[in-house]
């Protein structure tokens, strides 16, 4: 006991006023746990305010303590808190008081640094080395278990977790893992030989590097006309609404469009706070079509032939106020054939109006078009100007490594090395319970549950059908927008959209032609970590020799299980 616990710093030094701190700091290393962690005067800013702790304590698989120290003799009177020294009785600050705030300001930064919820459980106490406080004494939002006084000192390891478990703030035990996550942060260790930084200093740097591709969009405004091609990660979203806003500062009257319901709504997301002019319309193609009044239907023949048909008869008749002066278009390969004319007859000028397409042509996954669409020869965007984005921005290098083999021969990762991807093997039929596994043992490293996707690439998660079963699909997408929650999809109503961290559940596909296109959105998905769960022969088939070889070098993983 006490012999290996970790100290920060490893030998701190105590001042002249500082002798009950160094009392409690010796106690409680001869009384902890050897995998415990124990730090001296944490300091932590909250906005403004500044805030110490005077000692911390951090127990893997248990949770964390915040204690306070405080000399002398201390008392209370009539909600008064006193302490008597040297240099007489004096009024003080409630220790609890301060105890709780520092608890609170630590636990606020390091969410902000680590960009996870703290779930951990979590407590604050005070530590009176030379009082004596009677065992039945307790006072309003101070109950006696928080106090630890000259006779607690003596062997203070158990009444601390029992503090921990019984009068914490959160609801689950401290995983080592994010113990070892947290580590960087409250050690202050410069070490810049270290191994992969922090994920969300990652997607800070992601997306820096994501804004920098605007000079594409400056090199080009002159142009009226132009696709812009790029692989999965290289940001084609964000300069599509990008290239959308300028427009609108021009007082142009813009149409945002894309095909999926949940990118539809992560774009309509995007431009409502903007404080200019917003696009005249955002979102689904086919939402537009009806908000001008096109009569509905059903069927794939209504979506891709009787629909656009219709629009564009009463393209022809729109008075000006009511045409587009330019449109942007996200995911475009996604486009029917016959969509992109239709579209065109609502624009001030259908020949020679602006048109911005934003695709990645290795993503044609619907395939309901024979890929007409993605058709850079012949397809609806051959005369448009071609600009390639080549470089990947929004997924760490590890990542983007296990998906280059889809990406095209042009294809860069400019990432961060990033976290290891994770192999979880298992017989198809097992993926989804794998994928469980993988949920559960995520949330205990630290990871929150806001920061998750689990994708599936056949038949729906239960959570998920559930969800769309008892709600519409756009309730089901604005869940996933509150960004509350463990999100729970499948890859094909994914795409455009990303997470930190992503489970993609390989349990099946309907239909092997189009799985190399799934496997290629699946994988993309994630910034910081990604998770692939299934049989390595079905991912062979599916994905080929090149997957394979990616996928040899991920970390295998087995998620432990409770």
């Amino acid at each position: 006991m006490g012999a290996a616990v970790r100290c920060i710093p490893e030998k701190p030094e105590f001042g002249d006023g500082q002798s009950a701190e160094r009392a409690v700091w010796e106690a409680l290393k001869k009384s902890l746990p050897d995998d415990c962690l124990l730090a001296h005067s944490v300091q932590v800013r909250d906005g403004r305010a500044e805030h110490e702790i005077d000692l911390l304590v951090v127990w893997p698989g248990v949770g964390m303590a915040a204690i306070e120290v405080k000399g002398g003799k201390v008392g209370v009177e009539n909600g008064q808190w006193y302490q008597s020294d040297k240099g007489g009785k004096h009024r003080i600050q409630s220790p609890v008081a301060q105890s709780q705030n520092s608890q609170h300001a630590f636990k606020n930064w390091l969410e902000s640094r680590m960009g996870s919820k703290l779930t951990s459980r979590f407590a604050y106490l005070v530590s009176l080395p030379y009082t004596d406080v009677p065992k039945d004494w307790e006072m309003a939002g101070c109950p006696r278990a928080l106090i630890l006084d000259q006779t607690d000192m003596k062997s203070p390891a158990d009444l601390i977790r029992h503090a921990i478990e019984h009068e914490g703030s959160g609801a689950t035990t401290l995983a080592p893992a994010f113990v070892d996550r947290m580590l960087r942060h409250l050690s202050g260790d410069l070490n810049t030989d270290s191994g992969s930084s922090d994920p969300q200093e990652a997607e800070d740097a992601q997306d820096h590097l994501t804004e920098r591709q605007a000079v594409l969009l400056q090199a080009t405004r002159s142009l009226k006309r132009v696709r812009f091609t790029g692989g999965a990660g290289s940001g084609k979203t964000w300069l599509a609404l990008e290239k959308a806003r300028r427009l609108c500062r021009e007082g142009k009257r813009v149409g945002l469009f894309c095909y999926n319901k949940g990118l539809g709504q992560y774009l309509q997301a995007q431009v409502s706070g903007w404080r200019h002019k917003q696009p005249v319309f955002t979102g689904e193609f086919h939402e537009y079509v009806r908000g001008l009044g096109v009569e509905d239907g059903t069927g794939q023949d209504y979506f891709d032939v009787e629909m656009p048909r219709m629009l564009k008869e009463l393209g022809a008749g729109l008075e000006p106020h009511e045409r587009l002066d330019a449109v942007v278009i996200d995911e475009a390969q996604d486009f029917a054939p016959l969509w992109w004319e239709a579209l065109l007859a609502c624009t001030t000028d259908p020949a020679d109006s602006e048109v911005y397409a934003f695709m990645d042509d290795r993503q044609d996954v619907y395939k309901r078009w024979g890929g007409t669409t993605a058709d850079l020869t012949f397809g609806p965007t051959a005369t448009f100007v071609p600009i390639h984005i080549d470089e990947n921005l929004r997924n760490t290098r590890k990542i983007a490594e296990t998906f280059k083999s889809f990406a095209g021969e042009h294809f860069t990762p400019r990432g961060g090395t990033g976290l290891p991807v994770r192999r979880v093997e298992c017989f198809t039929d097992d993926a989804l319970g794998a994928a469980d596994d993988c949920i559960d043992a995520l949330m205990d490293e630290g990871w929150a549950s806001n920061q998750i996707a689990l994708l599936t690439t056949k038949s729906r998660h239960p959570v998920h059908q559930e969800r769309f079963d008892n709600g519409s699909i756009a309730e089901y997408w604005l869940d996933f927008h509150a960004n509350n929650d463990v999100f729970y999809g499948h890859v094909l109503g994914f795409k455009g959209l990303e997470r930190s961290v992503v489970v993609l559940c390989v349990n099946g596909f309907k239909d092997m032609e189009r799985a190399a296109e799934q496997l290629y959105v699946g994988l993309s998905r994630a910034r910081s970590l990604l998770v692939v769960v299934g049989e390595s022969e079905l991912l062979e088939e599916a994905g080929g020799r090149e997957l394979k070889l990616a996928l040899s070098k991920a970390e295998a993983w087995l998620p432990p299980v409770e």
